[in-house]
């Protein structure tokens, strides 16, 4: 006897088409779903193979259909330390040259988002102002890490986009969103921001190769506060006096915070925009969603279903080069939980594709159907609300 679906899965396999037909019909004339859509994989607290854990992160992006991920390229041992066995790395450059990044560089992706930060010194030194010699170094390290990613990986098709994270607690050194940054962090991370983008831009100019991109960026995270209230962050203190290629945003204030009316990202896209720099090979659409998510063990399914698909609707509307997912395996453990590795579901937040048990997801199976949709929409089987 043929199942009858209920009317209200009805009503959302039909919504699900046509956004599928629309997402295609938006990357037609430019990249691919498969290049535009990521998904970020660090920290997480449970693994469910034997392989290293920087590449069982990578290899699951991969089977999702996507051809972007991003990781941290800052203290990997600390991030990836399943499975693997890191030695020293001192340079950004030896990062790059471990095996596991590359391994995780062999595999084909177009896209690596890479969370650098400069090593011999604490993330946000620049908080007390930056010294001549501080800026050089960080020109230094960057323009060793670019030049040795343009040189290695030419003709590849490869891109490289080295960002910071979520730059708005970088200057505050802090989670406090009350407090303002102090006018000597503003300045001190305009100052490093600019280092390391000359960095780059001094080895994209002296290599010259082709077949290989490398793009640095900032990330910011406080945007809301800005756009609506006129509080001092990063996207109205620092982006206006930088040079960047591209901003990633950290879309938590809005994506997360406001689900369920979607024009809040919109406006807040326009908003970085309108303060950041035009870039030359992005124009003036080089903002990128770098985080987006909902801990799925704290919400209900239709509010995960609502949220997740408004941003990337949004962000696909807005022209957003990139949209990265947060992510693979949960990285925050649930209260009073732990030690990692996990095993049970409840024993983190739910910021995932892939479960502890090794289940996969809504949405799992909804960037799936976005990425391994054909030039012609399809129908994309829309799982059970109970999933």
């Amino acid at each position: 006897m043929p199942r009858v679906m209920p009317r209200g899965l009805i009503r959302a396999a039909m919504v699900l088409l046509v956004w599928v037909g629309a997402a295609v019909a938006a990357c037609s004339s430019g990249a691919p779903l498969s290049e535009v859509i990521g998904v970020t994989h660090v920290n997480g607290q449970y693994h469910l193979t034997e392989k290293d854990f920087l590449n069982e992160g990578a290899d699951h992006v991969l089977a999702l259909g996507s051809r972007v991920i991003k990781v941290w390229f800052h203290k990997p041992a600390q991030s990836y330390s399943y499975n693997s066995d890191w030695v020293e790395t001192p340079t950004l450059v030896d990062i790059a040259r471990s095996p596991y990044y590359r391994s995780l560089f062999a595999k084909p992706f177009k896209t690596y988002i890479l969370m650098v930060f400069s090593t011999g010194r604490y993330e946000g030194y620049f908080r007390q102002g930056m010294t001549e010699a501080q800026k050089a170094d960080e020109r230094r390290q960057f323009h060793e890490l670019a030049a040795y990613l343009l040189r290695t990986y030419k003709d590849t098709g490869k891109t490289f986009v080295l960002q910071h994270w979520e730059g708005d607690w970088l200057i505050r050194g802090g989670f406090d969103a009350a407090k303002d940054p102090e006018p000597v962090a503003i300045q001190g991370m305009i100052d490093w921001l600019n280092a390391r983008q000359e960095g780059v831009r001094r080895a994209r100019g002296e290599c010259r190769v082709t077949g290989v991109r490398v793009y640095h960026a900032a990330e910011v995270n406080r945007v809301v506060d800005s756009m609506r209230h006129g509080r001092p962050n990063m996207v109205n203190r620092v982006l206006p006096h930088t040079t960047l290629d591209l901003v990633s945003y950290s879309a938590w204030d809005s994506v997360t915070a406001h689900y369920d009316t979607p024009h809040v990202l919109s406006e807040a896209l326009d908003f970085i925009a309108a303060h950041a720099p035009d870039s030359p090979d992005f124009g003036d659409k080089n903002v990128y969603l770098g985080e987006f998510g909902m801990p799925q063990n704290e919400f209900s399914p239709d509010q995960v279903r609502t949220c997740i698909t408004n941003a990337v609707r949004t962000a696909m509307d807005w022209g957003c080069p990139y949209i990265v997912y947060w992510q693979v395996y949960c990285n925050e453990l649930a209260k009073g939980q732990g030690p990692a590795p996990v095993t049970s579901n409840d024993a983190v937040r739910g910021f995932w594709l892939i479960r502890p048990d090794g289940s996969t997801t809504w949405t799992w199976d909804y960037l799936h159907g976005l990425l391994n949709a054909p030039d012609t929409p399809r129908p994309v089987e829309i799982p059970q609300p109970a999933r």
